[in-house]
């Protein structure tokens, strides 16, 4: 490849590295053809890009952007899976892949500008989704006032209670 191809390739990465929110770089050796297009039809399905980089490319990209934490992990036939909008998108498209392909091994990743290790891409690929999450909040958020709620109506059944027993009281006298 000419020198200016390769600058061009080199720009191009810092620009995939930039822009995304997550990524997430695996060993894919041992995956068939086959089972590498279901990864890429599952990514692509996530909204999530998915390349095999040259390392070399790869490293020059990262030191040009001052992410030499991730140089370590560029060794070895290395799959790049980007996430623009969502940083967690790669970590579980994945995460997910490697739990049924064995071959598949992450070595680490990019969350939202920092490098972290292939155990912190795992934890982050286990977590509930944004929807789900958003959820487990807004339960914890309705608790309190489902208490408060159910105190305030116990008050109001006992005050009920109380004055049908008068009622009952008034009319057993009365009668």
């Amino acid at each position: 490849m000419a020198r200016p191809e390769k600058e061009a390739m080199v720009q191009e990465i810092q620009e995939r590295l930039s822009k995304a929110q997550g990524a997430v770089l695996a060993d894919y050796r041992g995956l068939n053809a086959e089972e590498m297009t279901q990864l890429r039809r599952e990514a692509r399905n996530a909204q999530v890009e998915f390349k095999v980089l040259k390392n070399t490319l790869a490293i020059l990209a990262a030191k040009a952007l001052d992410m030499d934490d991730l140089v370590p992990y560029l060794n070895g036939p290395t799959a790049f899976a980007f996430g623009y909008e969502d940083p967690v998108a790669p970590a579980k498209v994945l995460g997910e892949f490697a739990k049924k392909n064995k071959a598949l091994e992450i070595k680490g990743g990019i969350v939202e500008g920092r490098v972290v290790a292939a155990a912190a891409v795992t934890d982050l690929a286990n977590l509930p989704g944004r929807e789900q999450l958003l959820s487990m909040v807004l339960r914890g958020m309705q608790g309190p006032i489902y208490g408060m709620v159910n105190v305030l109506q116990g008050n109001i059944r006992n005050l009920v209670y109380a004055l049908e027993a008068v009622r009952k009281q008034k009319e057993a006298a009365g009668a």
